[in-house]
């Protein structure tokens, strides 16, 4: 990146400097999410009213340019996540030889990260509003690899359906998050499974994730398991089978798989993680951080912001990271997708607050640093962190980050013969968002990604069936579609 280059996009010749500080003996502000660990600043300017009293004159209010000859921010090569740190540097070191001053004496790492995560808002608005969302002509999408059609498999019936999977005789399973499991076969709703396990609709959490084993037809469950006393949850995984016999459906043969102690039950209504994956003798799971235990998410005993390992009958492994803990990695947030490549790499996506949503290449014994590193800002538009490692920390940083947030949700790899183009892909979805976007990965880093859809509804969850066709758990409207090709 060439100083030349960023003086373009940087550089201000009539920058009123403000200072940005924590000063005035305002009263200590804890954000929703924030980590009480760590001494909270003091109450002061916003990203956005600092951007508006800093920048605005040259780069203009949505980032537009014009002022003292700037040239737009508002372009998608400017978009990219490598502009993230050059971005950063600039503000902070100023670009002196252009009349753009350096920022670090008036104003935190954490006030000029923030300034990159306003950029990216504005940038993010501007681009959909200039170039729109993909669009269907005659009811097909043109994508880099494949066009494709979107059609409805379940329709109606659904109460935010929350997961997708397969019985091994084809048919299809469907859970809803504020209780009750369905049985379909193609398309049309068998039976509801009676004595389904207690589950509580505690805000985000409910009946969960369906997870079918591939060989041996054992059905796993995540699901906000109630206190035994007193309001709270946490994420429970159990197992068991389901038996279809006509119009009727009953679940069986219910075995625990995880269960924290009592003591880590939350009344918070957010941040259970819940998805299941398989991989051998073991299945992965992943628990959020349940949104107000930040002092304890780092923690090793705790099971919040961990993604777990443990055989398919619910005991810990030998070569877990930690002698006699299901934990296999930590650091995390809310991790609502996680899948398995076709190369047996794990992945998962998580959010963050407001920005900085996650695609992680899952490590034996990571730390994914929520919440000393995220590349988000605090819901309020204060400043929270800076994403990158300060010196002797080792925290695993994400492959791809979503500025703005997405609300990371659903995730699964292409495989079978439907998208041939696209095998061995990832696909990701958002709930706020509203969004399915394609990644191609090699060695561990990206190397394609683009939107394939966007503004159909919150995509609750993704399940690539065996033949490769793309299912989608879709909530307002609650129904699941399904993607086939059209070329």
């Amino acid at each position: 990146m060439t100083v030349a280059k960023l003086s373009l996009l940087l550089s201000s010749c009539c920058v009123t400097l403000v200072a940005c500080t924590y000063s005035g003996g305002g009263k200590a502000v804890k954000e929703p999410g924030a980590d009480p660990s760590v001494e909270p600043m003091q109450r002061g300017q916003s990203v956005s009213a600092a951007y508006n009293a800093n920048c605005a004159n040259c780069h203009g209010q949505g980032g537009e340019g014009g002022g003292g000859g700037t040239m737009s921010l508002n372009t998608r090569e400017k978009f990219g996540q490598q502009w993230d740190r050059p971005f950063f540097d600039a503000i902070k070191g100023g670009l002196p030889d252009m009349g753009m001053e350096a920022f670090a004496a008036t104003m935190t790492d954490e006030m000029i990260w923030g300034l990159v995560v306003h950029i990216r808002e504005l940038q993010a608005k501007a681009l959909r509003s200039e170039f729109g969302s993909p669009r269907a002509t005659s009811g097909v999408y043109t994508s880099q690899r494949h066009k494709f059609r979107m059609e409805d498999v379940v329709a109606s019936g659904l109460r935010i359906p929350w997961s997708v999977d397969w019985l091994s005789d084809g048919k299809m399973l469907v859970t809803n998050r504020p209780g009750g499991m369905y049985v379909y076969d193609r398309g049309r709703k068998i039976a509801e499974v009676e004595g389904m396990p207690a589950s509580t609709e505690l805000g985000q959490g409910g009946l969960m994730e369906v997870a079918v084993h591939p060989t041996n037809g054992w059905v796993y469950l995540s699901l906000a398991d109630p206190a035994k006393s007193g309001r709270g949850a946490l994420t429970k995984i159990v197992r068991g089978k389901v038996v279809v016999s006509g119009s009727s459906a009953r679940w069986t043969d219910q075995q625990t798989i995880f269960e924290a102690d009592q003591k880590y039950y939350s009344g918070a209504s957010i941040h259970f993680g819940s998805k299941i994956v398989f991989k051998g003798e073991h299945v992965y799971f992943s628990v959020g951080e349940r949104g107000t235990n930040m002092r304890v998410q780092q923690e090793n005993e705790s099971p919040y912001g961990k993604i777990m390992r443990m055989t398919l009958d619910g005991k810990v492994p030998s070569d877990n990271p930690i002698s006699g803990n299901p934990m296999w990695s930590t650091g995390h947030r809310n991790q609502q997708g996680l899948t398995f490549d076709l190369e047996g790499n794990l992945w998962d996506t998580e959010h963050g607050p407001r920005g900085g949503d996650e695609v992680n290449l899952i490590q034996k014994g990571g730390n994914y640093g929520w919440p000393v590193r995220a590349f988000s800002i605090n819901y309020s538009g204060a400043p929270f962190r800076t994403p990158w490692n300060k010196p002797g920390e080792s925290y695993v940083l994400p492959v791809f980050r979503w500025l703005p947030s997405i609300g990371a949700s659903g995730m699964d790899v292409v495989r079978g013969d439907a998208f041939p183009q696209w095998r061995g892909d990832l696909l990701a979805a958002g709930l706020v968002g509203q969004n399915l976007d394609r990644f191609r990965m090699k060695d561990g880093k990206m190397v394609e990604h683009e939107e394939l859809l966007h503004g159909h509804g919150r995509i609750r969850d993704i399940a690539v069936h065996k033949d490769g066709t793309v299912y989608l758990a879709l909530n307002g409207p609650d129904k699941v579609v399904r993607l086939v090709r059209a070329d």
